[in-house]
């Protein structure tokens, strides 16, 4: 059985930790809209813009100018941050929110495990090039751990989600009573038909072509010249043994060895892990490394022999 490598352990444990933060942030109110009395609610405060009636009636130049700074500053500002932050964690950090931090990437990793575990291979369709020979002798066990997972997690997430529109404490009352209304009803199958449509036909291919926040990221650190990515050792070449572990650990597809970047990469280090492991000492191919990976040496004809 191979031994869990601390990267990895770190990876899944952000990833759990993220995917608390946002079942948690409706709860003591860090971000919410609540549709029953058209507050939003931002780090346990009511976020308003401050103009009451007084200042809207002001039809002077100083009351309009005091209105156009107050919105300026608490509704358009805002709105620009928020819409700024993949773009700038692309730039910098390049997928690296995808395979860390990312709840619905966790999700689709889940699903690939379990459909591992089922049928030998990730996809529901065909098998990959890339597949790992993962055969399980116990499919009737996960056979009974998915269907499980099937009928609570979606419910469960969804009835969580809707606690960024209806108040937490409703949706308790309505849980505890089983009586739910229309609105709480409708976030939970909403949820649910969504969860099962991209985790169970779409899952990574949702992420390459599909999720907005994913492709920013992959254009912003693409055409970035400082990014996060997994750098290619290529002097390092002569150590690999091609035994292809670091492409069968990759769920979106990458072949990592290639010379050239791949726009895929989540930077989830998974082929650093495999890498090490394989070829024993605590080294291997594969590092993290902020700036362009193109400008490393190349071996020549590595990609022809190694694709």
């Amino acid at each position: 059985m191979e031994r869990v490598s601390f990267l990895h352990i770190l990876r899944r444990t952000s990833q759990a930790g993220f995917i608390l933060l946002v079942l948690l942030m409706p709860v003591f109110d860090i971000l919410r809209y609540d549709t029953a009395t058209r507050e939003l609610y931002l780090l346990g405060r009511v976020w308003s813009l401050g103009l009451n009636e007084g200042i809207l009636l002001d039809q002077s130049i100083h009351g309009a100018t005091h209105v156009a700074v107050r919105f300026f500053l608490k509704a358009i500002l805002p709105w620009l941050a928020v819409l700024s932050v993949f773009p700038l964690m692309g730039f910098l950090f390049g997928r690296f929110f995808c395979g860390w931090l990312c709840p619905e990437g966790a999700l689709f990793e889940l699903a690939d495990f379990l459909n591992l575990k089922l049928l030998g291979r990730r996809s529901l369709y065909r098998r990959a090039h890339n597949e790992p020979d993962t055969a399980s002798g116990n499919r009737l066990f996960y056979g009974l751990l998915t269907i499980l997972l099937l009928v609570t997690i979606p419910p469960l997430i969804g009835l969580a989600l809707t606690g960024y529109f209806v108040a937490p404490g409703t949706i308790w009352h309505q849980l505890t009573t089983l009586q739910f209304t229309t609105g709480v009803k409708a976030g939970i199958i909403g949820v649910t038909v969504y969860m099962f449509t991209t985790a169970i036909f779409l899952r990574h291919s949702f992420c390459k072509y599909v999720c907005a926040a994913g492709l920013m990221q992959m254009l912003f650190g693409w055409i970035s010249p400082v990014s996060l990515r997994v750098r290619l050792d290529a002097g390092n070449l002569s150590r690999c043994t091609d035994c292809k572990r670091c492409e069968e650990v990759c769920f979106m597809g990458v072949k990592p060895r290639l010379p050239r970047r791949d726009i895929n990469c989540v930077n989830c280090g998974e082929c650093i892990t495999a890498c090490r492991r394989m070829i024993g000492g605590g080294e291997g191919l594969f590092s993290y490394g902020f700036g362009d990976p193109d400008r490393l040496p190349v071996v020549q004809g590595y990609g022809r022999r190694h694709a």
